[in-house]
């Protein structure tokens, strides 16, 4: 069996894919290693993504289009909107905060040590092998693809040098999802592709449910406050260029002719910077400036649209408008808690899957996945680890007193009920390393290094002290 095709098995049985998605019927799409869909490739500099195309400018009808499109699975408007999107400030800050600070966390990784290992080590000393296989920069696109469209692409690209490969995000603008087929299609520069993820070339990432994901992305309520966020900026600066020139009065007095009105008149027309006016009496200069509130509704619209940014992305408005110092700036005190562990766990999931589990079928086999490398990143605040150390410590020390408190009533904690009822992590069955008694004589083997004293003397070496003491007080 090919190397792609028992890897592509192997993901479906990790990412649990119906048994009722058969094989295509239609023979439109590439496979991957055709020669001509390599040789365009390479005719392409190895480009497989076409030229996106990104609107300027968006209307209220053009959301209602992508929502259609989308139903019938084309994302092409809504990956469009997406890109738009991205000029906004404020929303592209929050976006940021939530995918480039969430994969810049530490991670915890279980499984095999061996892999893990491997996958932690770096790479001619730059970083690790793991971020050179996942950029932190494309994990971060490629989750906010899933928030913003419910879904993303990318590909693993071989790299030359390297025994691993490299992922890449592609704009899921060329995404298109076939209804009657249960299956994804990239519209790349070699022709329509079967996406088959997991298999060692594809990773579709999907933020919401399995059907339809796109139903599950934000982009709608976004692309809303978008477009009239950026109609009200539009309209705020054509009052503002209207109001910004004021316009100019001249009054003459009655006994003035037409000839002294028209000379004055044509003085005024040519004001400009810093003009001076020497007037006789009589004649008066005036501006007539707006004294209405017209531009406190483009105010209001944009405040509600960027509240509404805040709300969709960080589940929360205060601390997105920060503080004082610098305590406001993570991303826990940005982003709500059930948001970063949605996508955490969502990212996570993805790359456990689709982008791990080929990497080790080739360096390590079939037999490496029954214990594969999986991650997960650390969404704990400091300050809840501060808590649980604190609480882990109060355990400890309840046990051992009301071990001592039962043991004269013959009686014992389950210990193993009180673990898991607070989460302990546990060992069972392996005993702790024994402490050996280092000897104090320097030089000594084993003796203990320089700068460290011991907690208490040897027991021989406590009786012959005092012994010797004990025969210089009778000898006085």
């Amino acid at each position: 069996m090919p190397f792609l095709q028992r890897v592509s098995d192997a993901a479906k049985a990790l990412m649990g894919v119906s048994e009722y998605v058969g094989h295509s019927p239609f023979s439109s799409s590439y496979q991957m290693d055709e020669e001509q869909a390599i040789s365009i490739r390479k005719a392409l500099g190895g480009q497989i993504q076409p030229i996106a195309s990104t609107p300027t400018q968006w209307f209220l009808a053009d959301l209602q289009t992508a929502q259609k499109n989308a139903d019938l699975g084309d994302l092409t408007n809504v990956a469009r909107l997406w890109r738009s999107m991205r000029r906004d400030g404020m929303l592209y800050g929050l976006m940021k905060t939530r995918t480039s600070g969430l994969v810049a966390l530490p991670k915890r990784w279980r499984g095999d040590e061996k892999q893990i290992e491997e996958l932690k080590a770096e790479n001619n000393g730059s970083r690790p092998i793991f971020d050179e296989m996942f950029p932190p920069e494309e994990l971060a696109q490629l989750a906010a693809d899933g928030i913003v469209c419910g879904v993303g692409v990318a590909e693993m690209v071989p790299v030359v040098g390297r025994s691993y490969p490299r992922m890449v995000r592609l704009d899921p603008e060329f995404l298109q999802y076939r209804w009657n087929e249960d299956t994804w299609y990239y519209q790349s520069t070699t022709g329509v592709i079967k996406i088959e993820p997991g298999n060692g070339r594809w990773i579709l990432h999907a933020q919401g449910s399995y059907l339809a994901p796109w139903q599950h992305g934000v982009w709608a309520a976004l692309g809303r406050a978008f477009i009239a966020k950026e109609h009200a900026l539009l309209h705020r600066a054509n009052y503002s260029a209207k109001l910004a020139n004021p316009a100019r009065v001249a009054k003459a007095p009655l006994a003035a002719t037409e000839r002294q009105r028209e000379g004055f008149l044509a003085s005024l027309m040519r004001w400009g910077v810093n003009t001076v006016f020497e007037l006789p009496p009589g004649w008066e200069v005036e501006l007539i400036e707006s004294n209405g509130r017209g531009w406190d509704v483009f105010g209001a619209e944009i405040d509600t649209a960027n509240q509404e940014f805040m709300v969709t992305l960080a589940g929360q408005v205060v601390t997105t408008e920060g503080g004082t110092g610098f305590s406001n700036a993570g991303i826990h005190a940005t982003i709500t808690a059930d948001l970063i562990k949605e996508t955490a766990d969502c990212l996570a999931y993805t790359i456990n899957t689709q982008g791990i589990p080929p990497w080790v079928i080739r360096e390590y086999g079939e037999a490496g996945l029954k214990n594969c490398a999986r991650l997960e990143w650390d969404i704990a605040p400091p300050a809840d680890r501060m808590q649980e150390a604190a609480a882990m410590s109060a355990f400890a020390g309840a046990v051992t007193q009301l071990t001592a408190a039962l043991r004269p009533y013959e009686m014992r904690l389950d210990v193993e009920e009180l673990n898991s009822r607070f989460g302990i992590p546990i060992v069972v069955g392996e005993k702790p390393p024994e402490q050996e008694e280092l000897p104090t004589t320097p030089g000594a083997p084993g003796a203990m290094p320089k700068g460290r004293l011991p907690t208490s003397p040897p027991s021989g070496e406590s009786k012959e002290r005092k012994a010797q003491d004990a025969q210089d007080k009778k000898a006085a």
